[in-house]
């Protein structure tokens, strides 16, 4: 049986990592979140402190150490799905902290690291049988996927659902700040120079403002077994 590449791209909070992890259960693919690599890197410069108090980022720091910065996907039977290691050890609380999430736009504009990620991405997915999300995904790690889906919704449709994810990790943070900060990355990530946050040509587009998981699931689902039926 054909095993697929299915790239699925999209705004910060516009519901990506949900459904791809969904998608990827239902077909006994691979899940590969390519925000937990950036994620993970920002989490190490943080630990290096090679993003000081003002959010200034130490480029050249960082690019000097990357070859510390080894990145893995290990099964969690309790999740259900594979969490990232940095180094050897399970950071994937860690790296979803308000903090983290401040800096991670910052991280991936530099294009030593998009180098980086983007090579083991495209080494993960090779064999086929995948699940990605991101934001480049459909455009640049794998251009030639079978399916490609582009998220959206609301701002604040998004700023909702980031803040609720938030106080359920027991986060104290503001609604606004949740919202400046999405505003602020959705920026970054599409008007860098490598690899910006936009929408592939043969992508679908869904607009999940208003639709539930169970509406959004079942639609791209459909469209995947219409692509797997040839």
């Amino acid at each position: 049986m054909t095993r697929i590449r299915i790239a699925i791209d999209g705004l910060s909070a516009s519901g990506k990592s949900t459904l791809a992890q969904g998608l990827a259960k239902a077909l006994n693919y691979l899940y590969i979140d390519s925000g937990a690599m950036y994620r993970a890197v920002a989490l190490f410069a943080l630990r290096e402190k090679l993003v000081d108090r003002e959010g200034r980022l130490d480029e050249a720091g960082l690019v000097a150490s990357l070859d510390r910065v080894f990145l893995t996907f290990r099964f969690n039977p309790a999740s259900g799905r594979g969490e990232i290691c940095l180094n050897g050890r399970n950071v994937e609380k860690e790296i979803r902290t308000h903090e983290v999430s401040r800096c991670v736009s910052l991280i991936a504009k530099v294009g030593a690291v998009r180098d980086k990620l983007v090579k083991s991405q495209q080494q993960m997915a090779a064999a086929g049988g995948v699940v990605m999300d991101g934001r480049d995904i459909g455009t640049v790690v794998l251009p030639d996927a079978e399916v490609k889906f582009f998220m959206t919704a609301s701002a604040e449709a998004r700023a909702g659902r980031r803040y609720a994810e938030l106080l359920r990790r027991g986060r104290t943070v503001s609604l606004e700040d949740v919202r400046a900060n999405l505003a602020e990355r959705d920026h970054i990530d599409s008007t860098r120079e490598q690899g910006p946050l936009k929408q592939a040509e043969d992508a679908v587009v869904i607009d999940n403002s208003d639709l539930s998981i169970e509406q959004q699931f079942e639609h791209m689902m459909s469209l995947v077994q219409e692509r797997l039926n040839g």
